[in-house]
This record gives C-alpha cells, sequence and structure tokens, in this order.
C-alpha cells in the first residue's frame, strides 16, 4: 500500500508539473512521440512556470532522495542548460524547513536537558534547511559559537518508502531491459540505501567529521570544524560554526581577491589526496557543503561540513584507479582496456583489442581539445555508451567516487573555468603510484607488519614442527592410499583375467555342442550349448 501510494504521488507530481515536456526536445521513437501526445493532462494543465523551476518544486516536493539527485545535477553545467542548472543550485540550502519548536523538543529529548540549560543561546529559527535535517546556531555556555544539527522529524519513513519504490523499480529495469542486468540496478540502490540509513544517523556523521579532521589536521588545503561529542547524538549533532564565504558565490570570491586559480587547484588535490592517500572521502560535496575561509583571499582553504555521506576504496580499486587515470591522460588505450578487465570491471573473456578499439574511439575526439576543456562527465557518458557492447557492469563501490568526480570537477570549473584537471592531479598520481611500488612502500609495509612478527616470532618453531608433522602424515596418508588403490586395481585385474579365461571354456564348448547335431540324442545337447555361449557372452560384459 505503501508503494502504491508513493507510486501515485510520483506519478501526480509528474503530471502536476507538466514534466513530460522535458521528454519533448528528445529523439524518440515514432510510437513514444505518439504515446506523449496521448496524454491528456497535457491538454488541461498547463506549463506556465519555467522548466527548470518546474523541476525543482517537482524534487522538492518527493522529498530527499530526489532532492539529492537535484543537488548532484547542478554541478554538472556542462550536461545541463544554464537555466536548469541555476534553479537546481536552489536546491542546496532552501529545503522548506520544519518548525523550530519542533527541533527544539526533539534536542531536548536526546540530550534530555531543556535547551536554556544546553545553550546560552539558542535560535529557534534555522539557519539553514537541507533534505534530511536542519540547522540552528547557538552558543554554548563557555562562549563557543557552535551550530546543532537536528534530523527531520518522520524523515525516515519517507526515505523507507522511497527506498521501497526504487527497489521496485530496479528489479522491473532488471528483469524488463536487457541492459538491466549489466547495470546492476539492485546492488546500487542497496548502496544508495546504505548511505541514505548512515545520514540518518548523526553519530555516524560526527564519526566521519572526526576523522577527516583527523586526516587534514594542519593542512593548508582543507579545515573541518570540531565536533562537540558530548552535545551529540543519534539525531542531534553540535559541531563548531565556522566563518567562510559558499564556494558558490563566485562573486564575493572575486570581491575579497580570492586566488580562484589555486583555489580551484586545491579542489583537485583534496579530491586526490582523500581517495588515494585515506581511501576516506568526503563523497556529498555539493556547493551546499563547502565554503571558502576569509582569513586569507591569497591562500584559500576549504571548509567541508557535512559528512553523512563517506566513501572508500579498496587497495585493489585504489591502484586499478590510479593507474587507469595515468593510461587514460597518456592515451594508452591498450592498457586502459587490460585493466578493466584485470580489475574484473568487464567479463574476463571480452577481446582485448576490440574494447581498445572502441575506448580509442570514444577518446580521441576528446583529445583534440585542449587538456583543460576535457569534461569527465563527457567522458564518462562515452564509455557508458561503449560499455553497453562489452557487458560492463555498474561497479556499486565506485558509484560514490564517480558521483564525487562529477561534483570536484564541475565546482572547479565554476570557479576557474580553465582549470587543468589532468596537470592538477598527474603529479600527485605519479607521487602516490611511486611510493605505492617502490622501496619506500617496501618499507612501510615491513614498518607496519613487523610488530606482529615479532609477537608470532616465538610461536614459529612450534608452528614450523606442526606444519612438519602434518605434512608427514599426509604424505603417509598419501602412501597407504595409493597402495590400497594398487592393491583394488590388482584384485580387479584378476577378475577380470578369471572371467575372460571362463568365457573362453563356455565358448569352445557352447561351439562344440551346438554345432549342427546330426542325431536326435544331440538336439538336446546343441541346446545346452547354446545356454553356454549366452552364460560366456552374460561373463564377457560383467
Amino acid at each position: 500500500m505503501r508503494r502504491l501510494s508513493r507510486s501515485l504521488k510520483i506519478a501526480y507530481t509528474f503530471i502536476r508539473y507538466r514534466l513530460d515536456t522535458f521528454f519533448e526536445e528528445l529523439h524518440l521513437p515514432w510510437y513514444l512521440r505518439v504515446l506523449l501526445y496521448l496524454m491528456v493532462w497535457r491538454y488541461f494543465i498547463k506549463a506556465e512556470q519555467p522548466r527548470g523551476v518546474r523541476l525543482r518544486l517537482a524534487l522538492e516536493s518527493l522529498g530527499p532522495v530526489f532532492i539529492k539527485f537535484g543537488q548532484m545535477l547542478s554541478t554538472r553545467r556542462d550536461l545541463l542548460p544554464d537555466d536548469i542548472a541555476n534553479e537546481l543550485k536552489r536546491l542546496q540550502d532552501n529545503v522548506p524547513p520544519f518548525p523550530g519548536d519542533q527541533a527544539q523538543t526533539i534536542i531536548e529529548k536526546a540530550l534530555g536537558k531543556s535547551v536554556t540549560q544546553l545553550f546560552a543561546k539558542f535560535d529557534v529559527e534555522p539557519l539553514a534547511s537541507a533534505s534530511v535535517a536542519q540547522v540552528h546556531s547557538a552558543v554554548l555556555n563557555d562562549g563557543s559559537e557552535v551550530v546543532v544539527k537536528v534530523i527531520r522529524p518522520g524523515i525516515s519513513r519517507t526515505i523507507e518508502k522511497d527506498v521501497a519504490l526504487l527497489y521496485t523499480l530496479a528489479h522491473l529495469i532488471q528483469r524488463a531491459w536487457h541492459e538491466g542486468r549489466r547495470l546492476r540496478p539492485v546492488e546500487v540502490v542497496s548502496e544508495y540505501e546504505q548511505t541514505l540509513l548512515d545520514e540518518l544517523d548523526l553519530r555516524k556523521e560526527a564519526a566521519n567529521g572526526s576523522q577527516l579532521r583527523r586526516n587534514f589536521e594542519g593542512s593548508q588545503l582543507l579545515y573541518v570544524p570540531e565536533i562537540y561529542w558530548d552535545l551529540t547524538r543519534q539525531h542531534v549533532l553540535v559541531m563548531e560554526r565556522i566563518q567562510g564565504i559558499p564556494v558558490a558565490e563566485i562573486d564575493q570570491l572575486i570581491a575579497q581577491g580570492t586566488d580562484l586559480k589555486l583555489l580551484a587547484e586545491r579542489g583537485v588535490e583534496i579530491f586526490f589526496s582523500q581517495v588515494f592517500r585515506d581511501s576516506f572521502f568526503h563523497a556529498d560535496m555539493h556547493p551546499g557543503n563547502i565554503f571558502v575561509s576569509r582569513d586569507n583571499p591569497s591562500n584559500p582553504k576549504y571548509i567541508a561540513i557535512d559528512f553523512g555521506i563517506i566513501g572508500s576504496l579498496t587497495a585493489e580499486d585504489q591502484g586499478y584507479l590510479a593507474r587507469n587515470f595515468l593510461a587514460f591522460f597518456t592515451r594508452d588505450y591498450r592498457q586502459v582496456a587490460q585493466l578493466h578487465i584485470d580489475s574484473g570491471w568487464v567479463p574476463a573473456n571480452t577481446n582485448v583489442t576490440a574494447f581498445e578499439t572502441a575506448i580509442r574511439s570514444v577518446c580521441e575526439p576528446i583529445f583534440n581539445k585542449p587538456l583543460k576543456d576535457i569534461s569527465f562527465g563527457q567522458v564518462l557518458l562515452g564509455l557508458f555508451q561503449t560499455a553497453r557492447r562489452f557487458n560492463m557492469e555498474v561497479q556499486p563501490q565506485l558509484v560514490l567516487l564517480q558521483k564525487t568526480l562529477l561534483n570536484i570537477e564541475g565546482l572547479g570549473r565554476q570557479l576557474y573555468p580553465d582549470l587543468d584537471l589532468w596537470q592538477t592531479g598527474k603529479p600527485f598520481l605519479e607521487r602516490w603510484m611511486k611510493d605505492r611500488v617502490g622501496p619506500k612502500a617496501a618499507y612501510q609495509t615491513i614498518k607496519q607488519q613487523a610488530p606482529d612478527w615479532l609477537d608470532k616470532m616465538p610461536q614459529m618453531p612450534q608452528l614450523v614442527f606442526d606444519t612438519l608433522s602434518q605434512l608427514k602424515t599426509q604424505q603417509h596418508a598419501a602412501q597407504l592410499f595409493y597402495e590400497a588403490e594398487q592393491e583394488k586395481r590388482e584384485v580387479e585385474s584378476q577378475k577380470r583375467r578369471r572371467r575372460y579365461l571362463l568365457a573362453a571354456v563356455l565358448g569352445v564348448s557352447a561351439l562344440w555342442f551346438g554345432h549342427e547335431p546330426s542325431h536326435m540324442w544331440l538336439e538336446e545337447v546343441g541346446l545346452i550349448g547354446w545356454v553356454l555361449a549366452g552364460a560366456a557372452a552374460f561373463l564377457l560384459v560383467q
């Protein structure tokens, strides 16, 4: 029933905001175009507002899952028209708030004290409102300025219904569309569900923030606010209030003399540091979550908030990705194809030469442009189309990484349109690969494992003795098994020889007694011969 009601709401939203107009500009098959014009509501409901406004309102009405999708799209100005991108940008921090008195009740219930006891000052009016939670400003009793993040009441039920619907759609796609299984939509929804559930527990976000703060302690690239653990619970998080300029406010950044080129390059460096150095990356880096410090415009530093979505990669995925990046930008398409096969992203029986040729056909037109003009968004779209021929599967563990890369690129292009993503990232990747496979990496591995080796050293003699004893026992058992098998085969051989001898005797007897009897009394003997012949045949087939 919940899924049905949610499906009806989505259909109603689609009709109310006339989202069918977005399909009019697509090159649809004739039968889909006919179906589009047969939609009755088109003739009764007018699309009066601009398309960007209608899309934003539709996403807002559908709730957090769809709002986050719009947030991601808002950074992709190379994929969206300006009117839609500008309107979706408003989803970052203009989601309608819930009443402040409800937030106050949630805080008091979670922390077990009244707001007046917890804070010297608490602003009932929200400072900002997002899809899953909203933020209020406050002052602690010691004078520290903080922000208080509160989970929206009833949001877990809304997310549950949305995710249930997404699962239904994912199963339909997987069963009804021949490309569905390759895209692994059910696994992708499962990953997204876990991400959303993590966002509903602010203790996890606080832990993520603490880890990220440690990773960039003393860094000139990124500042992460302090978490106040004593005032943090599942539905409430208290964090240091930061003072900065929203990264999307380009005019303000220019007015204070910010070095936008350096700022854009540092955004790329932060991405590579988080992914390859730490394997712990902020996976929700849309403009609403990123600020720029006011302290030193000529040496700008980012400030990050909202750590609900964090991604990580295995060491194997890190290596494959780094080598893919390096091979891609050196146009070593053979290496790109082979890495996709080695990593299991495409089937092992893929024709490497054909795959290499397909990748080259997508990438070469892009590289005819200056490197600074290359869009990862366009590259990913091209590779996605090419992948259909080679059964490339969507990798759920890389979905967050792809989303983060798109956000970073979109952010960098806004700050500094001439950003050369490759020139910024290549030195970092080369250093990382050198550290990973060189003497320094070997030394670090030995250094990390040495305590464990020393701890197990006293046990080594006993472990060696036990291993040799087990090996000796296994060898003895194998010898006994071999001898038993030999004896069994010898017995079977003797049985077969006896059977063949007896069959030969009986066969000869049968021929003798059964050969054209000339006397009456020999007819019975002839019958005996045929019986003996049958017995011989029976023995031969045993």
